[in-house]
This record gives structure tokens, sequence and C-alpha cells, in this order.
């Protein structure tokens, strides 16, 4: 297996692993255990961006251009 292909699965696999926190946490009435999750979101997230910042220094990925002021401008506005 090519290690862009293994930075790439990781990544995915992280992203899946803080979207399964996100739905848990809130639903979650027990405060320690709110609490452990928390520390294990904040674990993988420490993680996504460090595979993250692998797979840019390796140009591995490619962010999207950056918004313009224009297009910053117009989702305000929808949500303000």
């Amino acid at each position: 297996m090519e290690e862009k292909t293994m930075v790439a699965d990781t990544l995915e696999g992280i992203n899946a692993e803080l979207k399964k926190y996100a739905d848990m946490i809130p639903q979650t009435e027990n405060k320690e255990l709110k609490q452990t999750l928390k520390q294990f979101r904040n674990a993988a997230e420490m993680s996504q961006e460090q595979i993250y910042s692998i797979a840019r220094e390796k140009q591995y990925y490619i962010p999207a251009a950056k918004a313009t002021e224009d297009e910053v401008s117009h989702v305000r506005n929808l949500f303000c």
C-alpha cells in the first residue's frame, strides 16, 4: 500500500471518529462520560491536525483556494 493511501485512509478514519463523538457528546447525560468523550475527541482532533500537516507537507492533500472577501460576506449575510 502506498504511503499516500495510508495517510488518506487514516484521515478518513479519524474524521469518522470525530463525527461519532459529535453525535455522542450532546446525547450523554453522565457528566464523567461526557468529559471522557470530550477528551477522546480532543485527542482525535490533535491527531487529525498532525496527519493533515503531514499530508500537506508531502503534497498528498491540496486544500481548496481561500474564499474571497465577497464570498465570505455573502455567507455571513446568509446567517446574520
